[in-house]
């Protein structure tokens, strides 16, 4: 399995891949509206020869913390092939983009997901409870890239078009 930078001749078997994996075309329409907008920040996929079989966009997002910026990233959306699902691909994907992100100078991260799964990587919903957003939950989870990033005071979140919030 090979991790790289998303290019434009991905985007077909990215669209296909984000609508078998999520069973709709929500997410294949997002990445697009992101890349449109100039949001999309990290783009990655994986590949299994030739084969796309994961992908994952991080895209800039507009939080602050006490009415300070923090320079902070969604994680939104991460897919990975029906059938290669629960084999590592999107663990190997969330880590790289995670490397990435940290080493280019973002301080947070933003996801909706998984409680189940994003916490391994170090999300938190009781770091995203302060921030103030559409979304709540054990699924609204925060990471910080810097330490104490998000910590200070009350935050908000604000979610681009894109997201159609």
């Amino acid at each position: 399995m090979t991790i790289r930078e998303r290019g434009p001749a991905d985007d077909d078997a990215i669209r296909s891949l984000n609508d078998a994996a999520f069973g709709g075309t929500y997410e294949s329409r997002l990445i697009v509206d992101l890349r449109d907008a100039g949001l999309a920040s990290i783009e990655l996929v994986s590949l299994d020869g030739t084969e796309v079989v994961g992908h994952i966009l991080l895209s800039a997002l507009d939080v602050t913390v006490a009415g300070k910026p923090v320079r902070s990233l969604a994680l939104a959306p991460m897919s990975v092939q029906p059938g290669r699902q629960r084999q590592g691909v999107g663990s190997a994907l969330v880590r790289e983009a995670l490397r990435r992100a940290q080493q280019q100078g973002w301080q947070a991260v933003i996801v909706l997901g998984h409680p189940d799964y994003y916490p391994r990587f170090g999300f938190s919903a009781a770091l995203a409870r302060p921030l103030t957003s559409p979304f709540s939950g054990d699924a609204f989870m925060a990471l910080e890239l810097t330490p104490d990033a998000l910590k200070g005071g009350e935050g908000r979140v604000v979610y681009p078009p894109a997201f159609g919030i």
